[in-house]
C-alpha cells in the first residue's frame, strides 16, 4: 500500500514538473517572439527615416 502512495506522488510530481517547464518554455518563447518583433520596426523605422532624409 505504501509502495503505491509513493508512486503517485511520485507521478504527480513528474506531471507538476512538466507543466512548470513547458510553461517556462512557452514564456521563453513569447519574449524571444516580442525581441524580434520589436527588432522589425527599428529596421522598419531605421527605414523610413533614411528614405525620408534623401534629397
Amino acid at each position: 500500500m505504501t509502495l503505491i502512495i509513493v508512486l503517485i506522488v511520485i507521478a504527480v510530481l513528474a506531471v507538476l514538473l512538466m507543466g512548470i517547464y513547458n510553461r517556462l518554455v512557452a514564456l521563453r518563447q513569447n519574449t524571444n517572439q516580442a525581441f524580434a518583433d520589436i527588432d522589425v520596426q527599428l529596421k522598419q523605422r531605421h527605414d523610413l527615416i533614411r528614405t525620408w532624409s534623401r534629397p
